[in-house]
This record gives structure tokens, C-alpha cells and sequence, in this order.
């Protein structure tokens, strides 16, 4: 199934702040304008800017426009959204950095009772399990930790690992990714983590653990990302609500 019509608006739109074709300040063009651009109806383009309002790339004014609210931050190497779903690879776009990826373990394995506690698979289920050190600009700075469900990409590899697995998702297997749910912590570090992250004098690392849905219902994905924690940060968006 393919990315949903706002997606697309969605992510074209984000592109422009990104590059900055509209900076902070700037008011987007009108719901008409995009409706003409993209061939669409009105409610896909709300939906689309709801989402960027949401991971804070703009605020709609009452009676003014849609105004870019994004500002770029030159220092921070690693910017995530704690409430968006976005790859390593997409961050990275965003940011200016160039990622490599070393494969430390690519293997099927089946979900034992242990695992699935851990992740929420099913036991007996038929996993990949993927080790991939993420490196960021000539640093070691992620170790990332994956479960993926075999039956939703069977023909998964260890290539097309080094690269971009969601990329492959969506647009080889056209699969659309919904939502997903994170817990984020503080934990000591372990030998795998230091081995590999160069902590230096740092004994603990910020692990984001998540499990991913697609349209399906589907949680495809469980992932334990492990962050050196003085190379990275997290940004989270909110709208308050009125009582």
C-alpha cells in the first residue's frame, strides 16, 4: 500500500522548511494554494499541516495563516522527535550529517517466551535480529538494537540493512507506517556499549525503546537504540489543550 496522500504533502512540506525555502517567520501558502498544488482536498491538507504543527514546524494563527515556527539548531548533531517517526537516515538529512552503517549481526531467530516479554512478539514467532553501529560524522555514536517480523519482509538483507530499512519498506514494499509507541531511558552502559560507542568516562547511555505498527495493525519492528549520551538530543512538541 502506498504513502498516504497527506504523507506525501506532509513530507514535501517539511522538505521546503527544511532547506529552508520558508524560515522561521515565513506564512506557508494558503489551504487553496496546496489543495491546486498537490490535487487534493482541503481535509488532506489540514491533516498534513496538523502533523507538522505537531512535531513543531508550524502554528496556525487564527485569521493570520499558517506560520513556520522551525528553527534550525547547528549544534545539537543528533535531533530527534520523541513523538514523530522518522529513520536514522531521514534525522540525518535533516540535520547536515553524513551516517554510516557497520553491521554487527544480521540473523533469523524464533521468539522465545524471554523475547517476547521483552518486545511483545509472539512466541514462536520468526524474527530478524539485527545489530547495526550507527556512525554520525566519523563517530560511533548509536547502537541500535532490531527485531523485525519476518513475515511482513521476508526478502529483508543484510544490504539492504546497511542502508535504509524503512526506505525499503515503503517504497519497495509499499508498506505504510502508522504509529509507534517509545519509552525513553537512562541506563547503565553495558561491555557491548562501551566497546563499540566510545563513552570515555561515561557509564550509561540513552536507550529509546519502541515497538512500530503498520495499517495492518501489525507491530512489524522493535527496536532498542542505544545513544552515547553526550552526542544527542531529543525534542518533543506539544499543543496544550484548553480546559
Amino acid at each position: 500500500m502506498p504513502a498516504s496522500k497527506y504523507e506525501e504533502i506532509y513530507r514535501s512540506i517539511k522538505a521546503e522548511i527544511e532547506n529552508s525555502t520558508y524560515t522561521r517567520g515565513d506564512f506557508l501558502p494558503s489551504e487553496n494554494e496546496y489543495v491546486q498544488r498537490f490535487g487534493c482536498s482541503r481535509n488532506t491538507v489540514r491533516r498534513a499541516l496538523a502533523m507538522l504543527s505537531q512535531e513543531g514546524y508550524v502554528l496556525a494563527r487564527h485569521g493570520a495563516g499558517v506560520q513556520v515556527i522551525y528553527q534550525k539548531n547547528p549544534d545539537s548533531l543528533n535531533l530527534f522527535s520523541v513523538g514523530g517517526i522518522e529513520s536514522l537516515a531521514e534525522a540525518a538529512s535533516r540535520n547536515a550529517k553524513k551516517v554510516r552503517t557497520k553491521i554487527l549481526v544480521f540473523e533469523t531467530v524464533v521468539c522465545d517466551e524471554e523475547l517476547s516479554l521483552k518486545t511483545g512478539f509472539d512466541a514462536g514467532e520468526n524474527l530478524f535480529h539485527i545489530e547495526r553501529l550507527r556512525v554520525i560524522d566519523g563517530e560511533p555514536l548509536i547502537l541500535d538494537i532490531n527485531y523485525f517480523l519476518v513475515s511482513e519482509m521476508p526478502d529483508l538483507t543484510k544490504e539492504i540493512a546497511s542502508h535504509s530499512i524503512y526506505d525499503y519498506l515503503e517504497h519497495d514494499l509499499g508498506m505504510t507506517i502508522t504509529n509507534s509507541r517509545r519509552r525513553v531511558t537512562a541506563e547503565p552502559s553495558t561491555k557491548r556499549d562501551e566497546k563499540y560507542l566510545n563513552l570515555g568516562h561515561q557509564h550509561f547511555v540513552l536507550a529509546v525503546a519502541g515497538q512500530v505498527f503498520n495499517t495492518k495493525g501489525i507491530m512489524f519492528e522493535y527496536t532498542e537504540s542505544r545513544h552515547r549520551p553526550d552526542r544527542v538530543c531529543f525534542i518533543q512538541s506539544a499543543v496544550r489543550q484548553k480546559i
